[in-house]
C-alpha cells in the first residue's frame, strides 16, 4: 500500500526554519550583547585602571614638583652661603692690604715728600702730595717699583707750588697694590743708615 502524505510539509519546513532563524537570531543578538557587554567591561576596566595610574603619576608629580621647589630653594641658599663665604674669604684676604700699603708707604717715603691725600680704589692707588724737588718724586717712584707690594708707578701730573717762601712740587702719581709671593724682605726706610 502507498502512502500518500497530504500534510502541508512544506508550510511545516517553511515553519521550522523560520523557528530556527528565531531562534539563531536570538542566539546572535544575545551574543552580541553578551560581546558587547565582555568588550564594555574590559574596557571600563581598562580605563579605570588607566585613570588610577594617572592619578598616581599626578600625586608623584606633585610630590616630586614639591621636592624640585625644595631643591631649587636650597640651590639658592648654597648660592647666597657660597657668595657669603666668597665675600668673608676675599675681606679676609684683602684685610692686610691696607696694613701693607701703609707699611710700605711709611718704609719707601723718602725725606722731603709729604702726602695730601693718599686714595685707593680696588688695587688702584691714588697719591696727591707734595716734594721738594721733582728728583724725591723719582725716588718715591723707584722705591715703588722696587717694593714687594706696589709696582707700576705712573706720574700723573706734577706742578710747581709755593708753601709759605719754598718753593715745592705739587704731583699726583697712581701705582698698584699687589699680593707678594712670599712674605717681603724689610724695606730699609729712605735715609735709614745701618
Amino acid at each position: 500500500m502507498i502512502r500518500i502524505n497530504l500534510l502541508p510539509h512544506r508550510a511545516e519546513k517553511r515553519r521550522a526554519r523560520q523557528i530556527q532563524f528565531a531562534a539563531l537570531s536570538l542566539i546572535s543578538i544575545a551574543l552580541g550583547a553578551l560581546l558587547v557587554v565582555f568588550t564594555h567591561v574590559a574596557i571600563s576596566t581598562q580605563i579605570s585602571y588607566q585613570e588610577r595610574r594617572n592619578d598616581y603619576l599626578k600625586r608623584e608629580t606633585a610630590v616630586l614638583d614639591k621636592q624640585i621647589e625644595e631643591i631649587k630653594k636650597l640651590r639658592e641658599q648654597t648660592q647666597s652661603l657660597l657668595a657669603r663665604k666668597d665675600a668673608v674669604e676675599k675681606l679676609q684676604s684683602d684685610r692686610s692690604d691696607v696694613v701693607h700699603l701703609l707699611d710700605q708707604m711709611l718704609r719707601i717715603l723718602p725725606d722731603g715728600v709729604y702726602l695730601k691725600t693718599l686714595k685707593q680704589t680696588g688695587n688702584k692707588i691714588n697719591v696727591v702730595g707734595y716734594a721738594q724737588s721733582n728728583a724725591r718724586i723719582s725716588t718715591l717712584m723707584r722705591a715703588i717699583e722696587n717694593s714687594p707690594w706696589l709696582n707700576s708707578p705712573a706720574l700723573v701730573e706734577i706742578h710747581a707750588a709755593s708753601a709759605g717762601s719754598a718753593r715745592i712740587s705739587e704731583f699726583t702719581l697712581t701705582f698698584n697694590l699687589t699680593k707678594a709671593k712670599e712674605a717681603p724682605a724689610p724695606v730699609k726706610p729712605a735715609g735709614a743708615k745701618g
